[in-house]
């Protein structure tokens, strides 16, 4: 094996593995670092499913049609070439995942089993019964591991990402730590990717990992990398509380048959039902979560049931969700409803990058959570798992084609970042994050927020800062963005991705069009 092309991938989840097994097959030299182990990856976390346009239900589905759902759900802010790619693949991606051995859910006949998700009228969403996420990861640690016993993969465990290695807006490697000697690690390479999650450790009501702080994203952007579509932060509509955070009660509950309702005159009211009889429960997740956060200000509990699904239903696609349920919320979901209101699960936003999961600088890339990519202003259920293991794989693709005959760059001298923002500040900053962002935004709250942070140390409140000057600057409501104060979407101005820039001394705000489809 050829090791004389060196990539480094920074994150461990579904996007970094997916990245690693695809450079490595192609004979490079991979480091695969993270400050956690792959098992403790967001990525694992999830559950519901992951979305290709199989067809094994005889609904007549299409990669178009998928293509169609993911594009509307984005309210059209999402690259429709990159769309298209991404759903014309998933088909042969998630065949190809079930030779690797995810056990996905079958048909009596031995074909996938597929399961209707939020914005979709069809069935695509192929699950590993609630677990899907864990199943997935577990296949993609053992086809690296392969390669790890070949010495083509080396992991960093344990590392942090100090800063990137550079020449001007060229990247040359990273600059790692290691957590347990201390010792500065300093790693040159033709290619970087960064698949580092999301921000969930700058809010407390979220879904995700508080590990995910966004600390790579951060330092990339104090550097001068963008961040695009800041403000469109995805609230799961049915989440409980759990350990000072919040437990996700998967979509499959609603796309198994789980109804939403209030008590109104002493019955209950399938709001949902009644106001958007097309989709009902399985309307878009910007819409479902705004509509149950209307009735949680109100005062008002929101239940969903699932006391009418059939046994088998909890036993063959349900089992992780009951047992979590049992647990978390102390609730048998089989014979009662459960209460439930958002909490954020997802971002959409992050590092800018271009169809081929290119960045503005040279020979960097990224994927996954962390990466501006598929969704817009809303992602479908489903679609980020596709696209963290799609995206890893095309920008792995996009860097060895690119750094082919790049010779390996020289280690340069590199100032390292000032000091992390500390936990005290860190909880300072989410309080106001929390309150500023929610899933209904005003520009005076947005305002103040902005105002308290500023002068918070560190690059997280620098992100921080991004974010809230994106929500600030978009005066709008589309997706998971909505100002009560502009309520209406206006693609007269609108209509085009946000980008936060810092250069050394303040953030500036620009507006890019969204590229237009390829004939």
């Amino acid at each position: 094996m050829d090791m004389s092309q060196q990539m480094v991938i920074i994150g461990a989840g579904l996007a970094g593995l997916s990245a690693a097994y695809t450079a490595a097959r192609q004979g490079w030299q991979v480091w695969l670092c993270s400050s956690l182990p792959s098992e403790r990856a967001q990525s694992v976390m999830a559950e519901g499913g992951i979305n290709a346009a199989l067809d094994t239900q005889g609904q007549d589905d299409s990669p178009d049609q998928h293509e169609a759902d993911t594009l509307r759900a984005a309210c059209g802010l999402a690259d429709p070439n990159a769309v298209q790619a991404m759903t014309t693949a998933a088909p042969a991606l998630v065949e190809a995942l079930a030779d690797l051995g995810v056990p996905f859910n079958r048909t009596v006949d031995g074909q996938i089993d597929l399961r209707y998700f939020g914005g979709q009228k069809k069935k695509r969403t192929a699950f590993s019964q609630s677990d899907t996420g864990k199943q997935l990861m577990t296949a993609l640690i053992d086809a690296v591991r392969r390669y790890e016993g070949e010495g083509g993969v080396r992991r960093l465990a344990h590392h942090d990402f100090l800063t990137l290695l550079h020449d001007g807006t060229t990247c040359t490697g990273v600059c790692l730590r290691d957590t347990w000697s201390g010792e500065r690690c300093d790693l040159p390479a033709q290619a970087v990717v960064i698949a580092t999650g999301g921000l969930h450790g700058l809010f407390s009501y979220t879904t995700g990992s508080l590990a995910d702080t966004g600390a790579v994203t951060a330092e990339l952007f104090r550097l001068g990398l963008p961040v695009a579509n800041g403000e469109f932060i995805q609230y799961h509509p049915t989440t409980i509380a759990s350990n000072g955070k919040r437990m996700l009660v998967s979509e499959a509950a609603r796309g198994e048959g789980g109804r939403l309702w209030v008590l109104k005159k002493g019955r209950p009211w399938y709001f949902m039902e009644e106001k958007y009889p097309e989709l009902g429960n399985l309307m878009p997740r910007d819409v479902t979560a705004r509509e149950i956060w209307y009735h949680c200000q109100a005062g008002e509990t929101v239940w969903l049931d699932l006391t009418g699904l059939d046994e088998s239903v909890f036993s063959r696609k349900l089992a992780g969700l009951v047992a979590d349920c049992q647990l978390y919320g102390g609730v048998d979901i089989r014979r009662q409803p459960i209460a439930v209101s958002p909490g954020i699960h997802y971002f959409m936003g992050g590092l800018y990058v271009d169809e081929w999961h290119r960045t503005p600088w040279q020979h960097l890339y990224a994927a996954g959570e962390c990466a501006c990519q598929y969704h817009g202003a809303n992602r479908l259920g489903g679609n980020s798992l596709l696209g963290a293991i799609y995206g890893g794989r095309k920008a792995a693709c996009t860097a060895v084609e690119e750094g082919r005959e790049r010779p390996l760059p020289r280690i340069a001298q590199v100032q390292l970042p000032p000091a992390a923002t500390s936990p005290v500040q860190l909880a300072c900053l989410r309080q106001h994050l929390d309150q500023a962002l929610g899933v209904v935004r005003t520009g005076a709250v947005l305002s103040q927020a902005l105002e308290r942070i500023t002068a918070l140390p560190g690059a997280l409140p620098l992100l921080g800062r991004a974010l809230l000057q994106s929500a600030l600057g978009r005066q709008e409501s589309r997706g998971a963005h909505w100002r009560s104060d502009f309520p209406r979407r206006d693609d007269d101005r609108f209509l085009k991705t946000t980008l936060a820039v810092y250069d050394g001394r303040q953030i500036t705000l620009s507006y890019r069009p969204v590229p237009e489809k390829r004939g």
